[in-house]
């Protein structure tokens, strides 16, 4: 198959090119439709209680949805001016489609705050209403009231808050790509000596992008998909093309320094680093391909766009690229052996020397250090969130912190909700009501006899005690008509939703790696080595993520602060795109390992000469991948910080201290048994297994067999 890609890269060059552009236009026209259909809930599991308990309520109760508007300001705010103002307001707010009830703040309790300095006003839609007339409902009433003069309001809540959140993850996305692109062609540039080699791996990054927004537009006309899902085809697409598009620039240079033509140049690249490309792929898809295991739409919708990207990716690395170099190869400058480039590869084989010859030190030295900075890992705590999750100058931000200052009592207080239906016995209620972690109960029943309660939780809405709570009503009810659901409630179902799948999920990704990794070496140790440090790496990232945003040392430093918990939409974010990404980097590693393996039958030189050989690369990659990572630490919002420093790290942990110190010492270790396999599998290998060498190179006589 590579070699067809290859032949047809190279003598029909100009068609594959029209063919990818033709892609690219689609999918920045039509793919880019994908946009105006993200849903911003990352919580609700289908058929879960709590979504069920929704629904049921839903049809129970006609109130809409509600949101809320603060006043405040320029002095009291019972002042004359402002009074009027504001009844102006609530008049033009009542008289608009699809808005039921907007009490009068100055006569309705509760509502202008002890102070005088400042008021709320409450809006209540309709209920029954479609998606476009709430959206028209919510955007025209808070319109009317953002227009008070002589007064800061802000509006947020209810349909508005998940709204916002969404929006300011794209802007935070938009404005990160805008810092980062720049930064990664100079990168590039200085890496490769030259605009037009640097040029390559970004006209991979675009096209592959817009193919998996296509995908993406495809699948949204089948299944809800989440606007976080832009982020991971962002941050994936931009960070394995450049990744592929290195490793192939790098090795077609690498093979005209030796004098080869174009043509044969391309076909030699196609054949060695070409098969690594595609096993890598195939491999960063299994990494990711347990999310679709979940019925979360937030998760299964991260899967189908990390694994469309990783697709288009792959497919562009290994057609569109080669059609590239065999048009325009020929004006990239072959270079010239420098003493620079030999130190280089010193430098790296040092490296690989050094963890060699002290394997049992460095194996100690370095699983201590991560493993103690994983330690905060292990008392990670996820939530829903909330606006503090927005920087301070964000509109639902200045609500909650004018909320906290003016009416502390009144500030996350979103209930449990406990549906008691008909038949329930007399003390159930009762028995609810004197469960611990209660702070206030309202009561009110409905149209069919339904009984709701409104258990307010002490301290946030989906902490510790409000989740308790939620498993405390379960427990009780037995098998009485009882049902839950709140904020609370879908955070326990998120987390029993991740308990149930994810072994199946592991399973999946476990058995799927460790088959294509035993294809691509020949090795029944060397997947489950691979496992482990790539495990151990990610803990460390994780960990320090942990201990900056849940426990807030040196938050602010990034713009953030600690919330007492990670958004619920960080850690799989992190850990997804991470392990794809770790298992690119060690297949570099490896592809060049097995290399110098065939070649020679001696293990140490394996290690030596396969880490001289892809360090560079593969420290280049990371390079770029962190600079790509940290532009997503510039826009404040609490969830893409975390998820950029945790990328970030890990990036950086897994490239320089695993790959270049833990991988070395490991295959020391493990010495020839590195590349042992059982005699039934060792034959499977050498009858369907893959080589990196040229078919050619992999024919000649003398070669030691592992």
């Amino acid at each position: 198959m590579l070699a067809t890609l290859a032949r047809t890269a190279t003598r029909r060059p100009l068609t594959v090119i029209a063919l990818w552009v033709g892609l690219l236009v689609l999918g920045l026209g039509l793919g880019a439709r994908v946009f105006g259909d993200l849903t911003s809930t990352v919580e609700d599991v289908p058929g879960s209680e709590s979504v069920v308990t929704d629904d049921l309520l839903d049809a129970l109760d006609p109130a809409g949805a509600s949101f809320t508007a603060v006043v405040s300001g320029g002095g009291p705010v019972d002042r004359p001016g402002l009074r009027a103002e504001v009844a102006a307001a609530v008049t033009g707010v009542r008289a608009l489609p699809g808005v039921a009830e907007v009490p009068d703040p100055y006569a309705t309790r509760g509502l202008v705050a002890d102070d005088s300095r400042a008021l709320l006003i409450p809006v209540t839609l309709k209920g029954g209403l479609d998606d476009d007339a709430e959206e028209d409902a919510v955007g025209d009433a808070a319109d009317v009231i953002r227009d008070l003069d002589g007064a800061d309001v802000a509006v947020s809540g209810g349909p508005l808050l998940g709204e916002q959140l969404g929006t300011r993850a794209q802007e935070d996305v938009a404005r990160a790509e805008l810092i980062t692109l720049p930064a990664v062609l100079l990168a590039l540039l200085l890496i490769f000596g030259g605009l037009r080699a640097a040029g390559l791996p970004l006209l991979v990054t675009v096209s592959g992008v817009a193919g998996a927004f296509l995908i993406l537009f495809g699948f949204s006309l089948l299944t809800d998909i989440s606007v976080y899902a832009v982020q991971i085809v962002t941050m994936l697409g931009l960070g394995l093309a450049v990744d592929y598009a290195l490793l192939m620039v790098v090795r077609f240079r690498e093979e005209r320094s030796r004098g080869a033509a174009v043509a044969e140049a391309v076909h030699a690249t196609v054949a060695r680093a070409g098969r690594t490309v595609l096993f890598s792929g195939l491999t960063v898809a299994i990494s990711l391909s347990g999310l679709i295991w979940f019925p979360s739409p937030f998760l299964r919708s991260m899967g189908l766009a990390a694994g469309a990207v990783v697709v288009v990716d792959m497919l562009a690395a290994l057609t569109l690229l080669p059609a590239l170099l065999a048009r325009f190869g020929g004006k990239i400058a072959a270079p010239a052996p420098t003493a620079r480039a030999a130190r280089g590869g010193a430098f790296f084989a040092r490296l690989a020397r050094f963890s060699v010859a002290r394997p049992l030190a460095v194996l100690a030295l370095v699983v201590t250090a991560l493993a103690a900075l994983a330690v905060p890992a292990l008392g990670m705590r996820i939530s829903i969130g909330d606006a503090r999750q927005l920087p301070h100058g964000t509109e639902a931000r200045q609500l909650y912190d004018t909320v906290r200052a003016h009416y502390p009592a009144a500030v996350d207080t979103s209930p449990v909700e406990v549906l008691i239906r008909p038949g329930a016995e007399a003390d159930c209620e009762r028995r609810i009501r004197a469960l611990p972690g209660v702070a206030a109960t309202e009561r009110q029943r409905l149209s069919d006899g339904t009984v709701l309660l409104e258990l307010t939780p002490r301290g946030p809405s989906d902490g510790p005690t409000a989740t308790r709570l939620v498993e405390r009503v379960r427990d009780l009810r037995g098998g009485e008509p009882v049902r839950v659901t709140g904020n609370a409630a879908r955070l326990v179902d998120f987390r029993a939703m991740l308990a149930e799948r994810a072994p199946w999920a592991v399973l999946t990704v476990v058995v799927g790696l460790f088959a294509l990794l035993f294809a691509f070496t020949g090795s029944v140790l060397i997947p489950l080595r691979t496992l482990a440090t790539t495990l151990l790496s990610l803990a460390a990232a994780l960990g320090v993520v942990t201990w900056v945003f849940q426990h807030g040392h040196g938050a602010s430093l990034l713009g953030g602060e600690g919330l007492g918990s990670l958004s619920l939409t960080a850690p799989p974010l992190i850990i997804a795109i991470a392990f794809g990404l770790a298992m690119d980097y060690e297949l570099f590693i490896l592809s060049r390992m097995r290399e110098s393996w065939t070649e020679t039958g001696d293990h140490r030189t394996a290690v030596v000469e396969g880490l001289r050989r892809s360090g560079r690369v593969v420290s280049c990659a990371a390079l770029l991948l962190a600079l790509v990572f940290a532009g997503f630490m510039t826009g404040g919002f609490s969830p893409i910080l975390q998820i950029g420093l945790g990328l970030t790290l890990a990036v950086l942990i897994d490239a320089t201290v695993v790959r270049m110190l833990l991988v070395p010492a490991t295959m020391a270790l493990l010495g020839r048994r590195a590349w042992w396999a059982p005699g039934p599998l060792r034959r499977l290998h050498e009858r369907h297994g893959v080589r990196e060498s040229a078919p050619a190179e992999a024919a000649m006589p003398g070669r030691p067999r592992p």
